[in-house]
């Protein structure tokens, strides 16, 4: 556990010489505290953008096409969930079950593709054994039927 920090006045009634002009350095008194300590710099704007270009270049050379294809649907999902909120907070949100019945299957239709993405992917093959791509394409397919019917059923 490190030491506690302990205040100019603090260390200036225990006696340490404290001048404008001269540091603390490290005393009995302070119990190796010293107050010209480095601080790591942050990171810039131009790290920043490194980064993501790293990241965005390692996506499109490893990632597989079927799941680029996921992604991109998911991308799709938020774009209409955060048309549908605008448009709710804008115009108003009269047929309230309408817009609560989009607004469920945008966030339904995101979770299923998720899971879809997880259990395609072949990194985690070893997470799930005894599904097969085809088999959770299979699921998903059937969990968004499940999900429209209760949503069209809801908007009566």
């Amino acid at each position: 556990m490190a030491p506690k920090r302990v205040p100019r006045q603090a260390v200036a009634k225990a006696g340490v010489a404290s001048s404008p002009s001269s540091q603390v350095t490290e005393s009995p008194s302070t119990s190796g505290i010293t107050t010209a300590s480095k601080i790591p710099a942050l990171p810039t704007a131009a790290d920043s953008s490194a980064i993501i270009r790293q990241a965005w270049a390692s996506y499109i050379k490893d990632t597989p096409r079927k799941l680029k294809l996921v992604d991109t649907f998911m991308v799709f999902l938020v774009v209409v969930g955060v048309i549908q909120f605008v448009y709710c907070i804008l115009v108003g949100n009269y047929p309230f079950n309408a817009f609560l019945s989009g607004f469920s299957i945008t966030v339904g239709q995101f979770v299923l593709a998720a899971s879809l993405r997880m259990q395609a992917n072949p990194d985690n093959s070893s997470q799930f054994e005894k599904v097969t791509p085809e088999r959770a394409f299979a699921d998903f397919i059937f969990g968004s039927l499940i999900l429209h019917f209760f949503a069209y059923n809801f908007i009566n």
